[in-house]
């Protein structure tokens, strides 16, 4: 699920993949659900490919932490406040979620955008944060 939610610079929200078309793909904002295109010179990412540093060099999928944010919070909205939050708060509150996180290099943006994304997500009902697509039914021959 999560290789069709997508991350646009510049852009506030996530973006649902909606089709792809000759050098643009088309996307829903998950804010308001106005569907656009996108260009080439748009920088975009998916979520199944983005990870965070942890301190022992293994970096952790996205999907893993979200997971991981979903079990804390009980597949809720996640309750701190983010903009009154300071760093040494918002490091503990992540610290609960991802204890071996590299404090040097995630940054207190990266946990509030991460929360955000979280958040966006509970709300559009988006809450499977697999990798993998689901396993198509294969027929037996007889």
């Amino acid at each position: 699920m999560l290789k069709e939610i997508l991350s646009i610079t510049g852009r506030p929200g996530l973006y649902k993949l909606v089709s792809r078309g000759n050098n643009m793909l088309i996307v829903e904002s998950l804010l308001d659900g106005k569907r656009m295109p996108t260009h080439a010179r748009d920088k975009i990412v998916s979520l199944g490919d983005i990870s965070m540093f942890t301190d022992d060099g293994e970096d952790v999928p996205l999907a893993q932490v979200l997971e991981s944010l979903k079990n804390k919070e009980n597949a809720q909205i996640c309750t701190l406040d983010l903009k009154k939050s300071t760093k040494q708060e918002l490091q503990a509150y992540f610290a609960e979620v991802l204890p071996n996180f590299d404090r040097d290099r995630v940054y207190p943006s990266d946990i509030r955008k991460l929360i955000t994304w979280y958040n966006l997500l509970v709300k559009n009902n988006l809450t499977d944060f697999s990798l993998e697509e689901p396993a198509k039914e294969t027929s037996k021959e007889a």
